[in-house]
């Protein structure tokens, strides 16, 4: 069966996300943090793609290396939510009673926070670097993983497996790791690339403020922080990094929507 169109536009524009990466590890245009004060503020040409920065700096080239740190930090901080979330998921979903109670009460005592602000005040105590954005936004999101996958496990632990496993003497550890989370998954999958795209956005609202990844790494929030004051003499400073944004959430908001309608053919509209 052919795949729909918005299957085909998430996965090009992923696929684009990963190769300019995969390129970048190997080779980039120009040094992305070398100054060329003789360049600066070029427009797009042959000889710079995408124009050149106040300092000179090639557009393309920190574009390129932008992608691969705000890539890093979205893997690394959906990885900890995941892992983490699932786990405190699993746990209230499986047990109730108490132990859902207490979970829960953290859990929405932390979702009553909106992420931005509890990252900014996370990144406030702990300094602005990129492990502290990743525990930051880790912590932000949270929240909302716990909640979705106690939602599903709720389902799953009244199923006939589930029963069937507890009947034959399996341990509550043993039932929860072999029927309640492999069932768990696709949800949790769908979830993941939910994700990494508000992370991403979330990223890139953090440096545009100021307070995420220390300059002079580039990243697509601080290029377009640092691009406010040539709007409209350099407006390729801030289109670039702006396209950036714009294609890879799209993208990863497509797939996702993608995944969905293949893991639950029901929720196709």
């Amino acid at each position: 069966m052919k795949p729909p169109v918005h299957a085909l536009i998430g996965y090009t524009l992923v696929g684009l996300l990963v190769a300019t990466i995969l390129i970048g590890l190997v080779w980039l245009p120009y040094d992305p943090l070398a100054i060329d004060l003789d360049h600066a503020l070029e427009a797009p040409s042959f000889a710079h793609w995408l124009g050149t920065d106040e300092f000179g700096r090639d557009v393309a080239a920190r574009a390129m290396l932008g992608a691969r740190i705000s890539a890093m930090i979205a893997v690394q901080t959906v990885a900890i939510a995941i892992v983490i979330g699932s786990a405190l998921g699993v746990l209230a979903g499986f047990f109730r009673g108490w132990t859902d109670r207490l979970l829960m009460t953290v859990n929405d005592a932390l979702l009553a926070f909106p992420g931005i602000l509890l990252a900014l005040a996370m990144i406030a105590v702990l300094g602005s670097s990129r492990h502290s954005i990743v525990i930051a936004l880790a912590i932000a999101y949270l929240p909302a993983t716990v909640r979705v996958v106690r939602s599903a496990v709720l389902s799953i632990r009244e199923r006939e497996y589930v029963e069937a496993s507890k009947v034959a003497g399996d341990g509550a550890l043993y039932t929860m790791w072999r029927h309640v989370l492999p069932n768990a998954l696709p949800p949790i999958i769908v979830l993941a690339t939910s994700l990494f795209g508000w992370v991403v956005l979330s990223e890139s609202a953090l440096s545009f403020l100021g307070v995420g990844v220390p300059p002079p790494a580039p990243t697509w929030g601080n290029m377009l922080s640092s691009a406010r004051p040539y709007i409209y003499t350099a407006s390729w400073l801030s289109i670039a990094p702006g396209l950036c944004i714009v294609a890879t959430l799209l993208g990863i908001n497509m797939l996702g929507d993608a995944l969905r309608d293949r893991i639950d053919p029901r929720g196709r509209r």
